[in-house]
């Protein structure tokens, strides 16, 4: 059997979001994982500032995902999700429900939070069409906004690269603005100022019209963009303009989602519930390939109800939904959650993280942090074209040890829930090395 660690060839995969000819000249392989480390091809060992892509909160090697997988793929490999389905999938929407927010009782698989995304979109158009409401047919997202790669996602998206070369997305998309005024470069939790750019929704509605609008799509913490926290009474604002024009709430919470803020959801830690809510990630610390759409019970009985019994109700799934590896992935996942309060964990360690955050304002490097939960952005200043210095660094940093997603000249890290203060010490350590 070839030896995977060491590829004969790296010209014929096509990277996503990477330099591909830059990368081929010098590889980042990781060939190994555990606990809160990941080895590199030369034998290096680097600690996972990132949770990956914020999407391993429980640890790499986690013998009980791997475990349930492999019997789940012995006994049934497969169930066609369309007419037929397996035991499994009812079961992880059963485990997901109970940790929703109120009335959010009900969950629709996808294979990834772009798939979550484009699932919402139709969703929403789904049940806008069930209360005869047809003509709503605007979406609202936001500058900086990040909703994964699909064409639904794409047209919500408030970054320039996601979408520039993509020119054929929706129409009837606009957006508000971004909630950072780079008043407080230095940043720890929610800006006490900022609430009335909540109002930009209320004056879509008064521009074209609140019944022409389907949904408003944020994340309550824009994370790829580098960790934007919303200002105290934002989204709580936004939940009022949309009721009051019979708008749909949708969260984006495929990053912030399963504990990252120390409570099962965003919605939890700032007390907003919306109507939709996409997960993805953490759903199966990253074992399987998985999203999800939760939805509350009167959106679910909406599209449901409007079709004859025993009709279709929704055109609409994946070849993967609900696939019983993932499920059994997401299960053992959430057992884990539960049996060893990692949500409470990552709330208990977040304040020692954050602290040590905050020490790196010091660095002449560093122009701006911010910060909620166990999830920070470090805003570097620029050097060169805009988001050299961030690639550079990025790479600087796995042959120094870390492992940080970077955005341009903007770095996300977001410690594993199983993380101690020892590692804690040790990311920011290895941070300001490489900077200094």
């Amino acid at each position: 059997m070839d030896d995977l660690s060491f590829p004969n060839s790296l010209e014929e995969h096509w990277m996503p979001f990477t330099a591909n000819r830059e990368f081929k000249k010098d590889p980042r392989l990781v060939v190994k994982s555990s606990g809160v480390h990941l080895w590199d091809h030369r034998g290096g060992q680097i600690l996972d500032g990132s949770s990956g892509l914020f999407c391993v909160p429980a640890g790499h090697g986690r013998t009980e995902i791997a475990d349930a997988v492999h019997a789940q793929l012995l006994s049934n490999d497969y169930a066609a999700p369309f007419q037929v389905s397996h035991p499994g999938s009812f079961e992880l929407a059963r485990k997901i429900a109970a940790i929703t927010p109120e009335d959010i009782n009900h969950v629709f698989f996808t294979n990834s939070g772009s798939e979550s995304i484009d699932t919402a979109l139709k969703i929403v158009m789904a049940y806008h069409r069930a209360r005869g409401e047809g003509q709503r047919t605007r979406f609202v997202s936001r500058d900086r906004a990040y909703h994964g790669v699909n064409m639904g996602g794409v047209s919500l998206a408030g970054m320039v690269k996601n979408r520039e070369t993509f020119t054929s997305v929706m129409p009837n998309v606009v957006c508000l603005r971004h909630t950072m005024s780079g008043d407080e470069p230095y940043l720890r939790g929610q800006p006490e100022k900022g609430v009335e750019l909540a109002d930009d929704l209320e004056r879509f509605a008064q521009t074209y019209g609140g019944s022409t609008i389907a949904a408003c799509f944020v994340e309550p913490i824009a994370g790829s963009t580098g960790c934007l926290v919303p200002p105290k009474g934002y989204l709580e604002r936004l939940r009022e303009i949309c009721d009051a024009h019979g708008i749909l709430l949708v969260f984006d919470e495929v990053i912030t989602g399963f504990g990252r803020l120390g409570t099962p959801f965003a919605a939890d830690a700032f007390g907003v519930v919306p109507d939709i809510m996409t997960m993805a990630k953490a759903l199966t610390n990253g074992c399987q390939p998985m999203g999800a759409v939760g939805v509350k019970d009167m959106v679910y009985e909406t599209v449901t109800e409007a079709s004859p019994q025993s009709a279709i109700e929704f055109f609409h799934g994946y070849t993967y939904s609900g696939h019983p590896a993932a499920c059994a992935a997401g299960i053992a996942t959430q057992d884990i959650y539960k049996n060893e309060g990692l949500f409470d964990k990552a709330a208990k360690l977040s304040e020692y993280f954050l602290d040590k955050m905050f020490e790196l304002e010091s660095l002449d490097k560093i122009v701006g942090i911010r910060g909620y939960g166990l999830m920070a952005g470090i805003d570097l200043k620029p050097e060169g074209a805009p988001g050299a210095f961030g690639t550079a660094l990025q790479k600087e940093l796995f042959w120094n040890g870390l492992h940080v997603k970077f955005t341009g000249d903007t770095g996300i890290l977001a410690p594993q829930f199983i993380a101690t203060r020892e590692n804690v010490d040790s990311m920011v350590d290895i941070l300001r090395e490489s900077l200094t």
